[in-house]
Order: C-alpha cells, then structure tokens, then sequence
C-alpha cells in the first residue's frame, strides 16, 4: 500500500489513526510517506496535535496515558499466569505503539512532553498570597543588600522591611499608608499591624483602616482616624500626632493615654511618658515623598536614555523598540538600533498607550486578542538574545505570547510565558518536525503581576545552550541541540500569527495581557554580566543597591 500527498488515502489513514482504527498497512504506508515528504510531516504534526487537544479533556489525556501504562503492566502480569488481553485492550494497546512509533519518526514527542506539563500544572492548588502590603513609592531608597530587589507595586508579606537610606512608602491593604526613612526597620505583621524596631516614620490612617496599630520596643500607638509621627531608636520612642487622635500604651501596661492634635509623648525605659508637644518639622523629609519621588524618576529616566544611546551602536542589536517620545496617534515604532535600516521600523496594531516605568515614559498596553506590534528582522544568525521590560496582568491563555514568529518556519525562534509561569522557548530546526522547547522554573508566579519584570533568553547555538533571565539574574540553563542557522523574519510582539495553523485550534490564540516597555534583538549571545547591565540600566524605581 502507498499513499500520496494530497489525497484521500492520507486524509483517512491520518484519521485513523487519531481514532485508533488504523490497519496495518495504513501505519507502514503513512510512516514511509511521513520519512521522505516534509509538507506531509509538518500536516500530519498539526492534525495529531489538533486532535490530541480538542478530542479530550487535558485532566484526561494526562490521565489516559497513566491508565494505559497501568494497563500494560496489568496486562504483563496476565500474561506470565497465562491469561490474554481482552480484543479492546489490545487494540488500545496496538494505537498506542502505532502513535508513538509515528510520533518518534517526526519527532512529536518533544512538542506532546510540553503540552501534558501546560496543562497539568494549571490543575495544583490555586495560587495564594499571604501579603499585607504593597511597596507603592520609593525616593534614593538603598536596601540593605544587593539581593534585596524590592519592587515598585510589589506586595510585601509579613516579614522584616529594612530600609538604609532614602525613602518608602508602605500601603498596607487596611488602607493605612507609612512613610519611612532609612535607615530604619519596621516589621509587617497584618493588613492593620506592624512593629517598628527602629527609624523614621509617619502614618496616615483613614477612616477605613481606623485601628491600624504600631508596636515599638518600649509601646504601642493604635489609631482613631489620623496622621501621626514616630521616631524609635533603642532608648526611647517619640509620638507625634499631627491630625486626629491616637491611644498609646507603655510596654507591659494596660492604660491608655488619648493624644490628640499637635500633642506627642516620649516613651523611654522609665515607667514615665513624658509629653512633648508635636514637631511636624522634624518630619518635613517624609512629608516630601512625592516630589523627591518624581525628581529622582526624571533622573532616572535621563540616565536610561543616555544608556540607551551606547547600547543603540551595538553592532548586534539588530532591533531596539523604546517606546519612548512617541505621538500617540502614529502607529509606527521607531526601532532606535543603528541596524534600522535593514530591519525597519515595526507596525503597531490594535495597541493603546499607558504609562510606562516612569511616569512620563510611556508603555504599550495589550489587552485584546487583536493588539500586537509586527516587525521584520531579515537574514540568519548563530545566536539570538532577546529582551524586554514587561509587566503582566495576567496568564490567560495556556501560552502567552512574548515575541513570536511567523508560523513555524524552519529556524525561528517563539518566546512565550506559559499560563503556569513559565518561561519558555520554542525553537524549531531545519526538517520538518525537529522542535526543542526550553522551559524555566514558574519564575512569574502572582506576586509579580502589575509590577515591571525584565525578561531575556540567550538563544547560543555555538554553546549548545538556553538560558533564561528574571531581572538580571539567570533561572534556567537548558541544553540545546537544535543546530543554527537561527531566522525571524516576519514576527510579533505581544501575538503570534499561526500561517498555516488550523484556525479552528484554540491554541493558536496567544496574545498577551499586559503592558510592554522597550524590547531588543541582538543576533549574538549576551553574556551573564551584559544581561545584568540591561536591567540594572533600566530598572524603573530609583534605588541604589548596596554593595556588601
């Protein structure tokens, strides 16, 4: 028996297979046909892919294959007591060997490994945060470390808050808003506690949060709806109440002391409290958050541009998108690289502007299945790294488009977050069939949403390696054996164009829920350190790390 392409032999003999009804012959025909036609093997990968994800429930394929190795062990065990396999279980038996000796011959099953593990995973338990807070403004702040990588936005569990220098402003979920001064620490215990040990600080409490409450070594300080001060260090606490009333208490006391509107007391070791009267002066730094604030974005926003014109004359960086001092009425994306002129310029579709990691930078939103930003980039290369400023809104698609090309032409590259936090690179080869998909741990796990993520992938097909990156730091190392040359050619942003995908399949819906803030295509390998200068260049707030 031989079959050709197209025809009707190929279109049955395929769907046998899909429903476990293929003869014989129809395996051996369709195997010798999917060897040497590779526009039949690239088909034949679509419809088993197609069928594999549409004719079950994901809970059940993963569970179908555990049931049918179970099966054949079972039935293993029957046969050394002597017994025969029911006709049904053989023939399940028999389309399993068919499908899996088809899907080694055209390489299936690297693409089947990543599926069952997408799907999977959504089924564990449901994400949850224990945070109290959110770290909503920052001016100059130094954390202790170079490790600690607060972010703007980012939601802060119970736990220690150490701050050395600058300014930061805590919103914590009661409502309560702390303004402190480094150096200073101030433990979270809930939504409407925290302990100051030492430092700098004001609170504004509104209505909603009335109650919110400061522990320190020698008392504690409970709101009743107002704005107050506070300054701990190891002798003595001072309390200040510039709006309102407060109720403090000594440490190891039950009596409560009303303070109200310009009054204060000190609390020291003695059993005295010693009323001061309040001093909003003393706390005038605190009180000017917002403008230091936006002086230090400018700054920083001046700085990144510098650094983004040396980066611009990088012979390799083939595309740099900044999404910066663009009229939001063009739908041109000027790429900034000197290589300009052989890649062009990208195309924005459907896209809408918001703000960006500065609040006068601005960022493209995508929010529909429509949005995305087309772009071309010509010619081959040997390595490719790719990187971006995100911030996610959300994972709703099983696979969630960063930078995707066109189809799945021999070459190309798709980067993508998929819906469990996964990071992951598919890269396919030069025959029909040949893919390599390289995954990270969940790196985007909820706690990052709404907040700015730098995101890159090093493509080195000399090394043999992919490696992912979450803020300058590495978070996977995969090995691959995909040989270059590597192409992108036409591709998208934010989406992916299928070409020659099924429009039925739901799985060619990949668009991203988020906003994006500059993305660069170099056609070498970044190495470790040049990775951690593009997020150290253009992290959003303005702290300085400290180096010990």
């Amino acid at each position: 028996m031989k079959i050709g392409f197209p025809s009707s032999d190929f279109e049955d003999a395929v769907a046998a297979v899909c429903h476990g009804v293929a003869s014989d012959g129809q395996v051996q025909a369709l195997n010798e046909l999917l060897r040497e036609n590779e526009v039949a093997r690239d088909e034949y990968i679509l419809r088993l892919e197609l069928h594999s994800r549409l004719a079950s429930d994901p809970d059940l394929f993963v569970s179908t294959a555990m049931n049918e190795q179970a099966t054949l062990e079972e039935e293993s065990r029957q046969r050394s007591r002597g017994f025969q396999s029911p006709p049904g279980r053989r023939k399940r038996r028999q389309f399993l060997i068919w499908t899996l000796a088809l899907a080694a011959s055209v390489a299936v099953a690297t693409i089947m490994a990543w599926w069952p593990s997408a799907l999977s995973a959504t089924h564990g338990t449901d994400a949850t945060s224990q945070a109290v807070a959110m770290l909503s403004e920052t001016a100059n702040a130094r954390w202790a470390t170079a490790t600690d990588t607060r972010r703007l936005g980012a939601p802060l569990e119970p736990g220690l808050f150490k701050l050395e220098g600058g300014l930061a402003q805590i919103v914590f979920y009661s409502g309560a808003r702390v303004v402190i001064e480094g150096p200073a620490e101030l433990k979270l215990v809930s939504a409407n506690q925290a302990f100051c040990i030492r430092g700098k600080m004001t609170a504004e409490v509104p209505a909603q949060a009335r109650g919110f409450r400061i522990d320190t070594p020698h008392g504690n300080v409970t709101d009743l709806g107002t704005a107050f001060g506070l300054e701990v260090n190891d002798q003595r606490t001072e309390v200040h109440v510039f709006k309102g009333e407060v109720v403090v208490q000594r440490a190891g006391e039950h009596r409560d002391d009303h303070l109200r509107e310009g009054s204060g007391v000190v609390m020291d070791s003695s059993k005295a409290v010693h009323p001061i009267t309040a001093n909003e002066a003393a706390f005038a730094s605190l009180f000017e958050l917002q403008s230091k604030s936006a002086a230090a974005q400018v700054l920083r926003l001046r700085q990144w541009r510098i650094a983004g014109e040396r980066l611009d004359h990088d012979a390799s960086l083939a595309v740099r998108l900044d999404f910066d001092e663009i009229e939001p009425s063009r739908w041109q994306l000027s790429n900034v690289s000197e290589k300009r002129s052989a890649t062009g310029d990208a195309t924005i579709v459907g896209c809408q502007w918001g703000q960006g990691r500065w609040g006068t930078k601005r960022a493209l939103e995508f929010q529909g299945v429509s949005d995305r930003v087309r772009l071309n980039v010509p010619g081959e290369c040997e390595a490719l790294t790719l990187a971006a400023w995100v911030r996610v809104q959300g994972l709703d698609r099983k696979l969630n488009s960063l930078f995707m090309c066109d189809g799945f032409a021999a070459g190309s590259v798709h980067w993508l977050i998929r819906n469990d936090g996964v990071l992951g690179v598919t890269i396919v080869g030069q025959e029909g069939g040949n893919y390599e998909i390289a995954t990270s741990p969940p790196v985007l796990t909820v706690d990052r949403f709404g907040t700015w993520v730098h995101l890159a992938v090093v493509v080195d097909g000399r090394a043999g390696r992919v490696i992912h990156y979450v803020n300058g730091q590495p978070v996977a190392d995969v090995p691959l054996h995909i040989k270059p040359p590597y192409r992108i050619g036409t591709a998208e942003l934010g989406n992916w164009n299928s070409k020659g995908f099924p429009k039925s399949d739901p799985f060619t819906i990949r668009n991203f829920s988020g906003a994006m803030d500059e993305f660069c295509a170099f056609v070498r390998p970044l190495n470790a350190m040049e990775i951690q200068a593009l997020y150290a260049e253009g992290k959003p707030d303005a702290e300085i790390l400290a180096s010990r």
